[in-house]
């Protein structure tokens, strides 16, 4: 009985998160090489409703710095191109990462684009690439894309 009763909390509060338009992630070698881009595509059909677009993040206890500069591309199926430089914190002034975590792996989820509207239908391609100050970066595992309609807050 006390079973059941625990259960039952945990399953309304895991119905409760909407799951997201998209979301992949890419599981990077055991250094990331600065000329090793990670690409996704996206194929959009909804351009009316506005979408938060999240950089995911996953580094191990072992990441040397508190910090990760990123360069993101964005590729429009009409072939318009925007790219940014992102600098995402990983872990506050005193080391604790900010990240979700367990055991030695935590997950960021950095709020790139919010409230946007895609401007047309298509594959929308995001290629992200690591522009850290040295070339192989060590103990960043995964690097991910997430999109959610506006109103399903994550």
């Amino acid at each position: 009985m006390k079973r059941t009763l625990l259960i039952f909390p945990v399953l309304l509060l895991l119905s409760c998160n909407p799951k997201p338009f998209y979301e992949e992630f890419i599981s990077l070698p055991q250094t990331w090489n600065s000329s090793n881009v990670v690409h996704f595509d996206v194929n959009i059909s909804d351009t009316a409703s506005a979408h938060h677009v999240y950089i995911s993040v996953r580094n191990t206890g072992k990441y040397e710095f508190s910090n990760l500069y990123l360069f993101v591309t964005a590729h429009s199926p009409n072939g318009i191109v925007v790219r940014d430089t992102v600098e995402i914190i990983l872990a506050d002034d005193r080391g604790k990462w900010l990240g979700r975590g367990a055991a030695s792996v935590f997950t960021l989820f950095y709020p790139y684009k919010t409230n946007i509207r895609f401007p047309m239908p298509g594959i929308y391609t995001f290629d992200i690439e690591q522009a850290m100050w040295i070339r192989d970066l060590a103990n960043i595992s995964d690097i991910g894309l997430r999109i959610d309609k506006a109103g399903d807050n994550y």
